[in-house]
């Protein structure tokens, strides 16, 4: 959080939080000069630490083959080792759609023939790879994110060690409480209200969360749906339930800090993108104008960025995407800065395939994690089983995190043959570009 003002805004989401997070001291204020140079360099020192525990496998792992799988919307990766271990992972069907050529022309064909226990050294060399830095965003983190979670399912395997143990010495939140969200915005405030009622009754979440505005500094439809909606569900859902609620960049930094002051007057537990994502001196000045914690990262594709918005004190809570900063490798280096900086990390969660279970494994695994955590929906649709966990929310809104092997979800191995497996979209003779 920010410093003592901000700490005097007490909602029963900074209250649960404040156990797991450094204490802020002084007035807050935007780092300046040295002090601004010595985040910068303390957050480079965190940042630089390995992440994947390398040292669990003495034995290389050569990998074998990788296969990208398709069926009806459904995309799956598989990643087998020469010693034959396999690894599985469930993609972002939404995403993968579009992006399955760069998978099997410019991911898949790196990685093979090497020893994955450099998976960390070997993320980072894939962008060098056919210039794949050029396309560096949702476009490679994607299908970079879908290998490295077959990667680790196989490692989970090989360990007999559940994927948050890969990446964290310990598991420190076996059990995740879920925060309902709803991605609807052009609907009136009334019916927001009703589906947030709907799915809280699934859900049994605790803590909610609603879009604002129109999205990248669209025009809002209903008018002034924002302003109305902001009191009704407070006063709908009364004093106990956390809201949150998320602009996605809807809002130049003089419209947002109007919405952020009636958000702090209704008690609200964050803001997420009050101005567009890659306006970072904008967020600056909501973030110094208002005391509710800004959140920001589900778009953010730069580790560097993160850590400049952290130096820079604009936002409390960061909130990187599994799938879409590419794995949670590069996800834990940003939790750990955040960490450093007595923020909270709050991962955005992509909402088709078993998105939410890779949330979990990595949520288990920060120290920094927030008390309630992005839900969107269950999957009914994938065939699959899960010992240890039913993976479904009690009647407290909490979720228990697997503990089996790698992903510990166990998917119908009928249903993995109805898959064809992708081929190469281009010529093996491809050149790469300068």
């Amino acid at each position: 959080m920010h410093a003592t003002r901000r700490e005097l805004f007490k909602s029963s989401f900074a209250t649960a939080a404040a156990a797991a997070l450094p204490k802020s001291s002084g007035r807050h204020h935007t780092p300046m000069g040295d002090e601004f140079q010595a985040n910068i360099a303390k957050l480079t020192a965190i940042a630089a630490k390995p992440v994947f525990k390398r040292e669990l496998f003495p034995d290389p792992v050569i990998i074998d083959s990788i296969e990208l799988l398709h069926y009806k919307k459904s995309w799956l990766c598989r990643v087998r080792s020469k010693d034959g271990a396999e690894g599985i992972s469930i993609s972002n069907a939404q995403q993968m759609a579009s992006l399955y050529p760069i998978f099997v022309d410019r991911i898949a064909p790196f990685f093979l023939e090497q020893d994955a226990r450099d998976l960390e050294h070997l993320l980072e060399l894939s962008m060098v790879y056919q210039s794949n830095y050029k396309a560096t965003g949702l476009a490679v983190f994607v299908p970079l994110a879908t290998l490295e979670f077959a990667i680790l399912d196989m490692f989970g395997k090989i360990s007999n060690r559940p994927i948050g143990l890969l990446i964290s010495d310990k598991i420190y939140n076996p059990k995740i409480a879920v925060y309902q969200a709803n991605g609807e915005r052009y609907i009136s405030p009334e019916e927001t209200i009703a589906h947030l009622q709907r799915d809280v009754a699934i859900s049994k979440a605790k803590a909610i969360k609603f879009k604002l505005g129109g999205r990248m500094s669209h025009v809002e439809t209903p008018p002034d749906r924002s302003a109305r909606l902001i009191p009704m569900v407070r006063k709908t859902f009364g004093d106990d339930m956390v809201i949150s609620a998320d602009s996605n960049g809807s809002y130049t930094p003089e419209q947002a800090i109007p919405i952020g002051k009636l958000m702090q007057e209704y008690k609200y537990a964050f803001y997420e993108e009050p101005v567009p994502f890659d306006d970072y001196d904008g967020l600056q000045q909501v973030a110094d104008a208002l005391e509710i914690p800004i959140a920001l990262g589900e778009q953010e594709p730069s580790t560097f960025n993160f850590r400049h918005v952290l130096a820079n004190n604009s936002v409390g809570i960061v909130q990187q995407d599994m799938f879409y900063f590419g794995g949670m490798v590069r996800c834990m280096k940003v939790a750990r800065m955040a960490a450093a900086m007595g923020k909270q990390c709050i991962p955005h969660i992509s909402s088709t395939g078993l998105g939410y279970v890779y949330m979990m494994h990595f949520v288990s695994a920060i120290t920094n994690s927030g008390p309630y955590h992005e839900f969107k929906e269950f999957n009914n649709d994938l065939p699959y089983t899960c010992a240890t966990s039913t993976l479904r929310s009690d009647d407290n809104g909490i979720i228990t995190v697997p503990t089996g092997p790698g992903v510990g979800v166990e998917i119908d191995p009928a249903y993995i043959a109805k898959h064809e497996v992708m081929k190469a979209v281009r010529s093996a003779n491809f050149k790469d570009a300068e």
